[in-house]
C-alpha cells in the first residue's frame, strides 16, 4: 500500500484553505493509504519573531483537535505531534551534515519568512532539513503539497539520494502529489494572495470555527467586480472564481454547473448560496471539534497512540542511518 505523509504547523487557527485544500484530501487518502500525518511543532518555533510558548501549547492542541473533528481517523492513519518522536529531531542533525550550505540558501521560504527582519534563526535557515527528516524517516511513497512546495520535495529526493548513494540505500525517494479538490482556496479580499494564517486579514479570512453569521458576512463582503456575469476565469474575475471553487469544494458540485446556475441571478444571490454552503460544511465540523475539546483527556490519548505508532517507523529507520554512518551503538565498544 502507498505510504503518504503530510503535516501541518500549529501557527494560528485553522481556517477554510487548510480545509478545502489539505484535509479533505487528507481524510480521503487514508481510505487508499498508509497515512500519516503531523502536527509540525518544531516547524513552528522557527518563525522569525518570538514565539509564546503557552500559545504554542495550545495551537498544538486546538489543531491536533480540528484535524480530528475534520475526519482524520486515528484507527485509519497515524496522528502526532512531531516533537513526541524524537527521531525527528536526531535526524535532521545527520541529513544536516550531508546537506550545502548552499544549498539552503537558495530556498525561497528562507528568503520569504527572513525578509525585512535583522536577525533569524538557524532553525528557519535549516526549516527543509527538518522537513526531509520528516518525510524520509517514515519511507513515505508521496507527499500532498501545493505547488508552492514542490521544492521542498525536490530537496528532500536529493538528500535522501545523496545518502543513499554514501551510506548505502537507508531512505526510500519520496514523490510530490496535487490532491485537485479545492487545492488553492484564495484570500476573501485579495483573491490573487492564498488564504493565510499569518497574511490574511481579518475579513479575508473564514476559519473553521467562525460562528455562521461572521461566515456570512465575510463571504458576503468578498471582493469581487464590477462585472455581474459568473464564471470561471482566474486572470479577468478572480473574485467570482474564487467563491466558484470555495462553492464547488464545499459542495461536490462542479464549478460549470454552478456557474450556470447562477449566471444572471446577481452577485448577491450568489454569494449567500456560498456562504450557506460553507456554513453547513462547517456545521459538523464545529459540533465535533467542540466535543473532542470538552474533553482534553481523550485528544491526549490518541496523540500519545499516534506517536508510539509513529516512532515505531521511525526508530529503526534512523537506527539504520545512524549505523550507515558510523556512528557507534550505546553499549557496544
Amino acid at each position: 500500500m502507498t505510504r503518504v505523509f503530510s503535516g501541518m504547523q500549529p501557527s494560528g487557527e485553522p481556517h477554510l484553505g487548510n480545509l478545502l485544500g489539505a484535509w479533505v484530501n487528507w481524510v480521503a487518502m487514508q481510505r487508499e493509504a498508509e497515512s500519516i500525518y503531523c502536527v509540525v511543532d518544531l516547524h513552528a518555533m522557527t518563525s522569525p519573531t518570538e514565539h509564546d510558548p503557552d500559545t504554542l501549547r495550545h495551537r498544538t492542541v486546538d489543531l491536533a483537535t480540528s484535524m480530528l473533528a475534520v475526519g482524520v481517523d486515528p484507527e485509519q492513519s497515524i496522528l502526532f505531534v512531531q516533537s513526541h518522536v524524537h527521531e525527528h529531531a536526531e535526524c535532521t542533525w545527520l541529513f544536516n551534515c550531508i546537506t550545502g550550505f548552499g544549498e539552503l540558501r537558495k530556498q525561497p521560504q528562507f528568503k520569504e519568512k527572513s525578509e525585512g527582519h535583522e536577525s533569524v534563526s538557524a532553525g528557519l535557515f535549516d526549516y527543509p532539513v527538518l522537513q526531509t527528516a520528516d518525510i524520509l524517516l517514515y519511507h513515505a511513497d508521496e507527499v500532498p503539497v501545493g505547488e508552492d512546495q514542490r521544492h521542498h520535495i525536490e530537496l528532500a529526493r536529493d538528500i535522501g539520494q545523496r545518502f543513499n548513494h554514501r551510506f548505502g540505500e537507508v531512505f526510500t525517494l519520496p514523490k510530490a502529489v496535487h490532491p485537485p479538490a479545492g487545492a488553492r482556496v484564495m484570500d476573501l479580499q485579495d483573491p490573487a494572495s492564498k488564504m493565510s494564517k499569518s497574511q490574511s486579514s481579518e475579513k479575508g479570512i473564514v476559519r473553521v470555527l467562525d460562528d455562521p453569521k461572521r461566515i456570512e458576512k465575510k463571504v458576503k463582503s468578498a471582493v469581487t467586480d464590477s462585472a455581474t456575469d459568473i464564471r470561471f476565469d482566474r486572470d479577468e474575475k478572480p473574485g467570482v472564481s474564487n467563491l466558484l471553487e470555495i462553492f464547488s469544494a464545499a459542495t461536490g458540485r462542479g464549478i460549470e454547473e454552478l456557474a450556470r446556475e447562477y449566471d444572471g441571478r446577481g452577485y448577491g444571490a450568489f454569494k449567500s448560496a456560498v456562504a450557506e454552503a460553507v456554513v453547513e460544511l462547517l456545521r459538523p465540523i464545529q459540533q465535533r471539534h467542540h466535543e473532542l475539546a470538552d474533553d482534553p483527556g481523550e485528544v491526549a490519548r490518541l496523540l500519545e497512540v499516534g506517536a508510539d505508532k509513529a516512532r515505531a517507523l521511525a526508530a529503526p529507520t534512523l537506527a539504520r542511518a545512524k549505523d550507515a554512518m558510523g556512528l557507534l551503538p550505546a553499549g557496544e565498544a
